[in-house]
């Protein structure tokens, strides 16, 4: 499989269908411990940080990241977000790019 340059938007639900692949996913950081970090992104998100990554515990962080086989995501790059974040509208944006994935999402194969 080719990587097109889209990243999904997914949550902690739609991990397993991303194994390998590139996805983009905010959550509230809830626990910061030397290189990972664990977001609740509607449901326990851990993140493999990288060394610019510069999460605060208690804000929303985006990621953008490489799904792991054991559904941790690899960070490639990272936003803090603060504290002033609607979770509930970055779900509901992850539920409506899913229900009408051939405008939002491109998967290309080889």
């Amino acid at each position: 499989m080719a990587e097109t340059g889209s990243t999904p938007r997914i949550t902690a639900q739609y991990l397993d269908s991303y194994v390998g692949r590139n996805v983009t996913i905010t959550g509230r950081v809830t626990q910061l411990r030397g290189d990972t970090a664990v977001l609740d992104a509607d449901g326990p998100v851990t993140a493999i940080m990288d060394r610019d990554s510069h999460l605060v515990n208690g804000h929303v962080a985006l990621l953008i990241g490489k799904v792991n086989p054991d559904l941790s995501i690899k960070v490639l790059s990272s936003m803090d977000l603060g504290t002033d974040v609607d979770l509930e509208l970055a779900s509901a944006v992850v539920e409506t790019t899913h229900s009408f994935r051939e405008i939002f999402i491109q998967e290309t194969y080889n």
